[in-house]
Protein backbone atom coordinates (compact mmCIF):
# COMPACT_ATOMS: atom_id res chain seq x y z
CA UNK A 1 0.00 0.00 0.00
CA UNK A 2 1.27 3.46 -0.88
CA UNK A 3 0.29 6.85 0.45
CA UNK A 4 1.11 10.34 -0.75
CA UNK A 5 3.33 12.53 1.42
CA UNK A 6 3.94 16.24 1.52
CA UNK A 7 6.31 17.61 4.12
CA UNK A 8 7.33 21.23 4.56
CA UNK A 9 10.21 21.43 6.96
CA UNK A 10 11.93 24.27 8.81
CA UNK A 11 15.53 25.12 8.13
CA UNK A 12 17.98 23.42 10.48
CA UNK A 13 21.70 23.03 11.06
CA UNK A 14 21.98 19.89 8.92
CA UNK A 15 21.21 21.80 5.73
CA UNK A 16 17.86 20.02 5.47
CA UNK A 17 15.48 22.78 4.48
CA UNK A 18 13.45 21.91 1.39
CA UNK A 19 9.88 20.58 1.04
CA UNK A 20 9.35 17.43 -0.97
CA UNK A 21 6.49 15.24 -2.12
CA UNK A 22 6.79 11.53 -2.85
CA UNK A 23 5.09 8.16 -2.60
CA UNK A 24 6.25 5.69 0.02
CA UNK A 25 5.03 2.48 1.63
CA UNK A 26 3.05 2.84 4.81
CA UNK A 27 5.07 1.94 7.90
CA UNK A 28 3.32 -0.82 9.77
CA UNK A 29 3.15 -0.59 13.54
CA UNK A 30 2.44 -3.99 15.05
CA UNK A 31 0.71 -4.40 18.37
CA UNK A 32 2.69 -7.58 18.94
CA UNK A 33 5.95 -5.70 19.49
CA UNK A 34 7.23 -6.13 23.03
CA UNK A 35 9.29 -3.88 25.23
CA UNK A 36 12.84 -4.92 26.12
CA UNK A 37 12.24 -6.12 29.65
CA UNK A 38 12.96 -9.85 29.97
CA UNK A 39 16.38 -10.03 28.34
CA UNK A 40 18.84 -11.99 30.46
CA UNK A 41 22.08 -10.37 31.67
CA UNK A 42 25.01 -10.60 29.27
CA UNK A 43 28.00 -12.83 30.07
CA UNK A 44 31.55 -11.51 29.77
CA UNK A 45 32.17 -13.43 26.53
CA UNK A 46 30.63 -15.82 24.01
CA UNK A 47 31.80 -18.41 21.46
CA UNK A 48 31.25 -17.94 17.74
CA UNK A 49 31.59 -20.52 14.97
CA UNK A 50 33.01 -19.59 11.58
CA UNK A 51 29.96 -18.14 9.88
CA UNK A 52 31.77 -17.84 6.53
CA UNK A 53 32.32 -21.60 6.53
CA UNK A 54 28.56 -22.11 6.82
CA UNK A 55 27.63 -19.82 3.93
CA UNK A 56 30.70 -20.94 1.98
CA UNK A 57 29.00 -24.26 1.32
CA UNK A 58 26.98 -22.53 -1.43
CA UNK A 59 28.73 -19.17 -1.92
CA UNK A 60 32.14 -18.70 -3.54
CA UNK A 61 34.70 -16.14 -2.31
CA UNK A 62 36.48 -14.17 -5.03
CA UNK A 63 38.45 -10.88 -5.22
CA UNK A 64 38.24 -7.96 -7.66
CA UNK A 65 41.62 -7.01 -9.21
CA UNK A 66 40.55 -3.36 -9.73
CA UNK A 67 39.94 -2.59 -6.07
CA UNK A 68 42.96 -0.36 -5.39
CA UNK A 69 42.31 2.13 -8.19
CA UNK A 70 38.55 2.11 -7.67
CA UNK A 71 38.84 2.65 -3.93
CA UNK A 72 41.27 5.55 -4.31
CA UNK A 73 38.81 7.33 -6.60
CA UNK A 74 35.83 6.60 -4.35
CA UNK A 75 37.60 7.72 -1.17
CA UNK A 76 38.58 11.00 -2.84
CA UNK A 77 34.96 11.54 -3.86
CA UNK A 78 33.64 10.71 -0.39
CA UNK A 79 36.09 13.07 1.30
CA UNK A 80 35.04 15.86 -1.06
CA UNK A 81 31.42 15.52 0.14
CA UNK A 82 32.39 16.54 3.68
CA UNK A 83 30.04 14.21 5.56
CA UNK A 84 32.85 13.26 7.97
CA UNK A 85 35.96 15.07 9.14
CA UNK A 86 39.07 14.33 11.21
CA UNK A 87 38.89 11.32 13.49
CA UNK A 88 35.33 10.52 12.47
CA UNK A 89 36.46 10.28 8.85
CA UNK A 90 39.42 8.08 9.77
CA UNK A 91 37.23 5.82 11.86
CA UNK A 92 34.63 5.46 9.11
CA UNK A 93 37.20 4.61 6.43
CA UNK A 94 38.88 2.11 8.78
CA UNK A 95 35.82 -0.10 8.41
CA UNK A 96 37.34 -1.53 5.23
CA UNK A 97 34.60 -0.84 2.72
CA UNK A 98 37.29 -1.47 0.10
CA UNK A 99 37.53 -5.09 1.29
CA UNK A 100 33.74 -5.34 1.28
CA UNK A 101 33.53 -4.16 -2.33
CA UNK A 102 36.53 -6.25 -3.41
CA UNK A 103 34.86 -9.45 -2.24
CA UNK A 104 31.25 -8.54 -2.99
CA UNK A 105 31.63 -7.30 -6.58
CA UNK A 106 34.59 -9.41 -7.76
CA UNK A 107 33.71 -9.36 -11.48
CA UNK A 108 32.82 -5.67 -11.88
CA UNK A 109 35.02 -3.44 -14.04
CA UNK A 110 36.70 -0.43 -12.43
CA UNK A 111 34.05 2.13 -13.36
CA UNK A 112 31.17 0.04 -12.03
CA UNK A 113 33.19 -0.93 -8.97
CA UNK A 114 33.75 2.74 -8.11
CA UNK A 115 30.00 3.35 -8.12
CA UNK A 116 29.48 0.26 -5.93
CA UNK A 117 31.98 1.60 -3.38
CA UNK A 118 30.29 5.01 -3.57
CA UNK A 119 27.03 3.22 -2.79
CA UNK A 120 28.59 1.60 0.27
CA UNK A 121 29.91 4.96 1.49
CA UNK A 122 26.49 6.56 1.12
CA UNK A 123 24.41 3.71 2.53
CA UNK A 124 26.60 3.02 5.57
CA UNK A 125 27.21 6.66 6.44
CA UNK A 126 23.50 7.46 6.21
CA UNK A 127 22.62 4.33 8.17
CA UNK A 128 25.18 5.22 10.85
CA UNK A 129 23.70 8.71 11.03
CA UNK A 130 20.47 7.22 12.34
CA UNK A 131 22.00 4.28 14.23
CA UNK A 132 24.61 6.13 16.25
CA UNK A 133 25.12 9.56 14.69
CA UNK A 134 23.63 13.01 15.11
CA UNK A 135 20.13 12.03 13.97
CA UNK A 136 19.75 9.05 16.33
CA UNK A 137 18.06 11.24 18.93
CA UNK A 138 16.38 13.49 16.32
CA UNK A 139 13.74 11.38 14.58
CA UNK A 140 12.07 14.44 13.06
CA UNK A 141 15.29 15.55 11.34
CA UNK A 142 16.01 11.95 10.32
CA UNK A 143 12.62 11.79 8.61
CA UNK A 144 13.34 15.06 6.80
CA UNK A 145 16.68 13.66 5.59
CA UNK A 146 14.93 10.52 4.38
CA UNK A 147 12.42 12.61 2.44
CA UNK A 148 15.16 14.63 0.77
CA UNK A 149 16.79 11.41 -0.40
CA UNK A 150 13.39 10.14 -1.53
CA UNK A 151 12.96 13.29 -3.62
CA UNK A 152 16.05 12.42 -5.66
CA UNK A 153 14.58 9.08 -6.67
CA UNK A 154 10.90 10.00 -6.92
CA UNK A 155 10.46 13.67 -7.83
CA UNK A 156 10.62 14.76 -11.49
CA UNK A 157 12.70 17.73 -10.37
CA UNK A 158 14.51 16.89 -7.10
CA UNK A 159 14.96 19.74 -4.62
CA UNK A 160 18.41 21.26 -4.25
CA UNK A 161 19.92 20.71 -0.83
CA UNK A 162 23.13 21.01 1.14
CA UNK A 163 22.37 17.74 2.94
CA UNK A 164 25.52 15.69 2.13
CA UNK A 165 23.75 12.33 2.04
CA UNK A 166 21.29 13.58 -0.54
CA UNK A 167 24.16 14.94 -2.64
CA UNK A 168 25.87 11.54 -2.45
CA UNK A 169 22.72 9.78 -3.60
CA UNK A 170 22.35 12.25 -6.47
CA UNK A 171 25.79 11.21 -7.75
CA UNK A 172 25.13 7.48 -7.34
CA UNK A 173 21.72 7.71 -9.00
CA UNK A 174 23.24 9.52 -11.98
CA UNK A 175 25.95 6.87 -12.39
CA UNK A 176 23.48 4.04 -11.99
CA UNK A 177 21.16 5.32 -14.71
CA UNK A 178 23.98 5.63 -17.24
CA UNK A 179 24.18 1.88 -17.86
CA UNK A 180 21.49 0.17 -15.76
CA UNK A 181 18.27 -1.02 -17.36
CA UNK A 182 14.96 0.67 -16.49
CA UNK A 183 14.06 -2.44 -14.51
CA UNK A 184 17.19 -2.13 -12.37
CA UNK A 185 16.48 1.56 -11.72
CA UNK A 186 12.88 0.79 -10.80
CA UNK A 187 13.89 -2.01 -8.41
CA UNK A 188 16.53 0.25 -6.82
CA UNK A 189 13.93 2.97 -6.23
CA UNK A 190 11.31 0.64 -4.76
CA UNK A 191 13.81 -1.04 -2.46
CA UNK A 192 15.27 2.30 -1.38
CA UNK A 193 11.77 3.36 -0.31
CA UNK A 194 11.50 0.18 1.76
CA UNK A 195 14.95 0.83 3.25
CA UNK A 196 14.16 4.41 4.19
CA UNK A 197 10.89 3.46 5.84
CA UNK A 198 12.53 0.50 7.53
CA UNK A 199 15.07 2.90 9.02
CA UNK A 200 12.29 5.11 10.37
CA UNK A 201 10.49 2.08 11.83
CA UNK A 202 13.69 0.78 13.42
CA UNK A 203 14.38 4.22 14.88
CA UNK A 204 10.90 4.22 16.42
CA UNK A 205 11.52 0.78 17.89
CA UNK A 206 14.80 1.95 19.44
CA UNK A 207 13.26 5.09 20.88
CA UNK A 208 10.36 3.16 22.44
CA UNK A 209 12.44 0.16 23.50
CA UNK A 210 10.26 -2.16 21.41
CA UNK A 211 11.36 -5.60 20.23
CA UNK A 212 9.68 -7.29 17.25
CA UNK A 213 8.94 -11.01 17.12
CA UNK A 214 11.20 -13.30 15.08
CA UNK A 215 8.50 -13.60 12.42
CA UNK A 216 8.22 -9.81 12.13
CA UNK A 217 11.93 -9.13 12.37
CA UNK A 218 13.07 -11.25 9.42
CA UNK A 219 11.23 -9.33 6.63
CA UNK A 220 11.84 -6.04 8.44
CA UNK A 221 15.59 -6.75 8.53
CA UNK A 222 15.64 -7.42 4.80
CA UNK A 223 14.30 -3.90 4.35
CA UNK A 224 16.48 -2.15 6.93
CA UNK A 225 19.71 -3.60 5.55
CA UNK A 226 18.75 -2.58 2.01
CA UNK A 227 18.81 -6.02 0.39
CA UNK A 228 16.74 -4.90 -2.57
CA UNK A 229 19.13 -2.05 -3.30
CA UNK A 230 22.02 -4.51 -3.07
CA UNK A 231 20.40 -6.77 -5.63
CA UNK A 232 19.92 -3.82 -7.98
CA UNK A 233 23.57 -2.84 -7.52
CA UNK A 234 24.59 -6.42 -8.33
CA UNK A 235 22.63 -6.20 -11.58
CA UNK A 236 24.23 -2.82 -12.32
CA UNK A 237 27.75 -4.02 -11.53
CA UNK A 238 27.70 -6.52 -14.41
CA UNK A 239 25.17 -4.77 -16.68
CA UNK A 240 22.82 -7.71 -16.23
CA UNK A 241 19.57 -7.52 -18.17
CA UNK A 242 16.79 -9.81 -16.98
CA UNK A 243 13.05 -9.52 -17.70
CA UNK A 244 10.78 -8.56 -14.84
CA UNK A 245 8.88 -11.85 -14.85
CA UNK A 246 12.05 -13.67 -13.77
CA UNK A 247 12.18 -11.74 -10.50
CA UNK A 248 8.47 -12.37 -9.93
CA UNK A 249 8.84 -16.18 -10.18
CA UNK A 250 8.25 -17.77 -6.74
CA UNK A 251 11.51 -19.76 -6.84
CA UNK A 252 13.56 -16.66 -7.65
CA UNK A 253 11.75 -14.67 -4.95
CA UNK A 254 12.44 -17.46 -2.45
CA UNK A 255 16.12 -17.56 -3.47
CA UNK A 256 16.31 -13.79 -3.00
CA UNK A 257 14.83 -14.06 0.51
CA UNK A 258 17.23 -16.89 1.36
CA UNK A 259 20.37 -15.04 0.24
CA UNK A 260 19.18 -11.89 2.01
CA UNK A 261 18.74 -13.85 5.23
CA UNK A 262 22.12 -15.56 4.81
CA UNK A 263 23.87 -12.19 4.73
CA UNK A 264 21.76 -10.39 7.35
CA UNK A 265 21.33 -12.95 10.12
CA UNK A 266 25.08 -13.11 10.93
CA UNK A 267 25.16 -9.33 11.45
CA UNK A 268 25.24 -8.57 15.17
CA UNK A 269 25.86 -5.24 16.89
CA UNK A 270 25.59 -4.63 20.61
CA UNK A 271 28.29 -2.27 21.79
CA UNK A 272 26.33 0.77 20.63
CA UNK A 273 23.25 -0.34 22.51
CA UNK A 274 21.56 -1.61 19.34
CA UNK A 275 19.27 -4.52 20.15
CA UNK A 276 17.50 -4.51 16.77
CA UNK A 277 19.16 -7.69 15.53
CA UNK A 278 18.17 -11.32 15.36
CA UNK A 279 20.23 -12.57 18.31
CA UNK A 280 18.50 -10.24 20.75
CA UNK A 281 15.10 -10.86 19.19
CA UNK A 282 15.67 -14.59 19.80
CA UNK A 283 16.90 -13.93 23.34
CA UNK A 284 13.73 -11.98 24.12
CA UNK A 285 11.18 -14.21 22.42
CA UNK A 286 12.60 -17.58 23.48
CA UNK A 287 13.95 -16.44 26.86
CA UNK A 288 17.49 -17.65 26.13
CA UNK A 289 20.85 -16.48 27.37
CA UNK A 290 23.25 -14.88 24.88
CA UNK A 291 25.23 -18.01 23.98
CA UNK A 292 22.13 -20.14 23.45
CA UNK A 293 20.57 -17.40 21.31
CA UNK A 294 23.72 -17.19 19.16
CA UNK A 295 23.76 -20.97 18.75
CA UNK A 296 20.08 -20.86 17.80
CA UNK A 297 20.69 -18.21 15.12
CA UNK A 298 23.63 -20.19 13.74
CA UNK A 299 21.37 -23.24 13.49
CA UNK A 300 18.82 -21.08 11.65
CA UNK A 301 21.59 -19.93 9.30
CA UNK A 302 22.66 -23.51 8.54
CA UNK A 303 19.06 -24.46 7.80
CA UNK A 304 18.71 -21.43 5.52
CA UNK A 305 21.79 -22.47 3.55
CA UNK A 306 20.30 -25.94 3.10
CA UNK A 307 17.02 -24.40 1.94
CA UNK A 308 18.90 -22.32 -0.61
CA UNK A 309 20.60 -25.45 -1.95
CA UNK A 310 17.21 -27.07 -2.50
CA UNK A 311 15.87 -23.95 -4.21
CA UNK A 312 18.88 -23.82 -6.51
CA UNK A 313 18.26 -27.44 -7.54
CA UNK A 314 14.64 -26.63 -8.38
CA UNK A 315 15.50 -23.57 -10.50
CA UNK A 316 13.20 -23.44 -13.56
CA UNK A 317 14.29 -22.69 -17.12
CA UNK A 318 13.31 -19.40 -18.73
CA UNK A 319 14.95 -20.14 -22.08
CA UNK A 320 18.64 -20.43 -22.95
CA UNK A 321 19.40 -16.71 -23.26
CA UNK A 322 17.64 -15.74 -20.04
CA UNK A 323 19.09 -18.75 -18.22
CA UNK A 324 22.64 -17.63 -19.07
CA UNK A 325 21.96 -14.14 -17.75
CA UNK A 326 20.23 -15.50 -14.66
CA UNK A 327 23.21 -17.75 -13.97
CA UNK A 328 25.50 -14.69 -14.02
CA UNK A 329 23.15 -12.87 -11.64
CA UNK A 330 22.83 -15.71 -9.14
CA UNK A 331 26.59 -16.30 -9.11
CA UNK A 332 27.12 -12.57 -8.46
CA UNK A 333 24.52 -12.68 -5.69
CA UNK A 334 26.33 -15.59 -4.06
CA UNK A 335 29.62 -13.70 -4.34
CA UNK A 336 27.99 -10.80 -2.54
CA UNK A 337 26.68 -13.01 0.26
CA UNK A 338 30.09 -14.53 0.93
CA UNK A 339 31.85 -11.19 0.62
CA UNK A 340 29.44 -9.71 3.14
CA UNK A 341 29.87 -12.49 5.69
CA UNK A 342 33.67 -12.40 5.40
CA UNK A 343 33.62 -8.60 5.72
CA UNK A 344 31.71 -8.92 8.98
CA UNK A 345 35.05 -10.07 10.42
CA UNK A 346 36.42 -6.54 10.02
CA UNK A 347 37.26 -3.65 12.38
CA UNK A 348 33.73 -2.32 11.94
CA UNK A 349 32.39 -5.21 14.02
CA UNK A 350 35.46 -6.67 15.77
CA UNK A 351 37.54 -4.25 17.83
CA UNK A 352 41.10 -5.25 18.62
CA UNK A 353 40.35 -8.96 18.33
CA UNK A 354 42.55 -11.46 16.51
CA UNK A 355 40.20 -12.99 13.94
CA UNK A 356 42.85 -14.70 11.80
CA UNK A 357 41.46 -18.06 12.95
CA UNK A 358 37.65 -18.01 12.75
CA UNK A 359 37.20 -21.68 13.65
CA UNK A 360 36.01 -21.01 17.20
CA UNK A 361 36.32 -17.40 18.27
CA UNK A 362 35.92 -16.29 21.86
CA UNK A 363 34.41 -12.81 21.74
CA UNK A 364 34.29 -10.43 24.71
CA UNK A 365 31.00 -8.64 25.23
CA UNK A 366 31.84 -4.98 24.71
CA UNK A 367 30.80 -2.20 26.99
CA UNK A 368 28.36 0.24 25.41
CA UNK A 369 30.20 2.83 23.32
CA UNK A 370 30.30 6.44 24.43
Amino acid sequence: MYRKWEYKNPKNSSGINEPTTFSSPTILHSSSYTSITRMRPFPSQFHLRDLAAITGVVCELKSNPHIREANEASEAWFKSIGAYHGKNLQRFLSHRFDLFAELSFPDADQQHLETCIDFFFWAFSFDDLSDEGELQAKPEEHEIGVKLCMSILCDPVPKRTGFPYARMLTHIWRELRQTATPGVCDRFTKSAIEWFNGQLQQGTNRKMGRMPTIEEFIPMRRATIGCGMVEAMIEYSLDIDLPEHVFEHPIIRAMSDATNDMMTWPNKEQADGDYQNLVFVVMEEKDLDLQDAIDHVISMLSDRVAEYQLLRKSLPSFGSNVDRELSRYLKALEHFVQGTVVWYYSPRYFRNIDISDRTELVIPVFEKSA
